[in-house]
């Protein structure tokens, strides 16, 4: 069986020392050399005195095994994990005797909830999705998968490598329609390798992806042990961004400056993130951070950077409990934070997917959840965090009902149409709603019109159309609904869509 593609942290020399032994070799992932590296934490940055500490409360999880591979599958670990309809869809590394060729597999599995259990959707434990391509940069392993899903299509980024020979590792990526059909990207070939700025003894190289959305930029965090800015053992989290998904063109690194410009994936890494192996992270909007979820001594930590990574604005929390490596959060499909309906400003739910043993294969298996909640956090502090509330509505001050779409307000008078244009409806208003814009006021009663088409939506002065979804909607108003011409369709200026399809 060919040995699983991974990566364990090493804390020193010492330990590193201590853990040698004839006969037991180290997996891909590691390097090469008989060595059964431990588990150990990594040094971590200190955040700055004036960092903001986070409370936390609801601890959840960790019961048991939430997924497994099934079948002759020796190990489950380097999980991603997105919200998307109801579902919890988690992709991870694993490794099928009926995926071919013999290697690590990507598999994936579904549930509704964090707890599972993780089913594939034809009943199975998992399905396999994406194995080594046999003759490529990846011909034998596929592991440490990564996925975000933007517009109509999925990207998953992952390690490749196809064989055992040292700084072999790269990333690649895939695309699909549906999370599960996945079709390489880049002609096969990888869109990062290592940079070779330093050569290590751990010969692993560049891997590990950890992928999310923002801004239209798609980012990329990940390991690379040639890099000049990683630990001695090779430990650290690299950041390129582009907003090609591919990253062939556009392509900015993050180095002690910020963001740059590079002609070349590879360019020299001058600054990581955070000293670790095998990290996620997500965007926090109603903090306007970054979260990196990366295994620490405790469990699962997250360390804190600003949008443009100049500062830590707060302090590092940890969500308890056994690990042996890759923590995946729990993200909405483009890598954001799952929101708290309850509470979207003040409270962030984290939750983590990560192995808790090494099975008897010496490899990370046993996935289990933890998760707790961030309580009573200084969410929506400024406008860009109060994008949280896109979809909800809150009490305006003039006794009516104010929805957030777009960054700006759209004043409703009746409550009954608020209910069926909001995502949710809070009864207290956060204090950053009244700095965004008011942008329009529709009254009861407002004229409503029917575009050739069917669309149905009120027209305020001045020819503006705000959609509403249909007829029911305008009824709750008490609109009376206009059919307009094809050409009074064209004439109306088209504000926006209030409907929730």
């Amino acid at each position: 069986m060919p040995r699983p593609l991974r990566l364990l942290a090493i804390l020193a020399a010492a330990a590193l020392l201590s853990s040698c032994s004839a006969g037991v070799a180290m997996t891909r992932a590691e390097g090469t050399g008989p060595v059964d590296p431990p588990a150990a934490p990594q040094k971590q940055r200190t955040a700055p005195a004036d960092a903001i500490p986070l409370a936390f409360d609801r601890a959840r999880g960790g019961a048991g095994v939430i997924a497994a591979g099934g079948g002759d599958s020796p190990y489950n670990y380097g999980p991603t994990v997105l919200v998307e309809n109801g579902r919890n869809r988690m992709w991870w590394c694993s490794q099928l005797g009926v995926a071919v060729p013999a290697g690590d597999d990507l598999l994936y599995a579904e549930s509704p909830s964090a707890d599972g259990p993780f089913t594939a959707p034809d009943g199975t434990m998992a399905l396999p999705v994406l194995s080594g391509s046999v003759n490529g940069f990846d011909g034998v392993h596929t592991c440490d998968p990564s996925v975000i899903h933007v517009g109509s299509t999925y990207y998953l980024y992952y390690t490749g490598a196809s064989g055992e020979h040292a700084h072999g590792n790269g990333i690649g990526v895939a695309t699909s329609a549906d999370g599960i059909s996945w079709q390489r990207g880049h002609n096969g070939q990888p869109i990062i390798g290592p940079a070779y700025d330093t050569i290590r003894d751990n010969t692993y190289g560049s891997g590990q992806p950890a992928a999310l959305f923002l801004d239209g930029w798609f980012y990329l965090m990940f390991t690379d042990t040639t890099g000049r800015a990683a630990g001695w053992n090779g430990a650290g989290q690299f950041v390129l961004r582009s907003k090609d998904p591919v990253f062939q063109s556009g392509v900015q690194a993050l180095g002690d400056r910020g963001f740059a410009t590079v002609s070349v994936t590879n360019a020299p890494r001058a600054r990581s993130v955070v000293d670790a192996f095998s990290a996620d992270w997500m965007w926090v909007d109603a903090l306007n951070a970054f979260a990196i979820a990366h295994e620490t001594e405790s469990g699962t930590s997250l360390t804190f950077w600003n949008s443009d990574f100049t500062t830590q604005p707060y302090k590092q929390i940890t969500v308890p409990g056994p690990w042996r490596e890759g923590p995946g959060l729990v993200r909405t499909s483009q890598g954001h934070a799952p929101i708290a309906v309850e509470d979207p400003c003040g409270r962030v739910p984290i939750d983590v997917v990560r192995a808790t043993v090494d099975g008897a294969a010496g490899a990370p298996t046993d996935l289990a959840h933890f998760g707790m909640d961030l309580a009573g956090v200084p969410g929506c502090a400024t406008k860009e965090a109060a994008s949280v509330l896109e979809g909800f509505a809150v009490p305006s001050p003039e006794r009516t009902m104010d929805l957030v779409h777009g960054g700006k307000v759209v004043r409703l008078e009746r409550r009954s149409v608020t209910d069926r244009l909001a995502g949710v409806v809070l009864e207290r208003r956060p204090a950053i709603v009244d700095q965004l814009p008011v942008v329009a006021d529709i009254p009861s009663g407002a004229q409503a019109v029917r575009s050739p088409d069917g669309q149905v939506g009120v027209l305020l002065d001045g020819g503006k159309v705000w959609l509403i979804g249909d007829e029911t909607v305008a009824a709750l108003n008490s609109s009376t609904v206009k059919q307009a011409t094809d050409q009074e369709w064209k004439s109306y200026e088209q504000a926006g869509d209030l409907s929730r399809r």
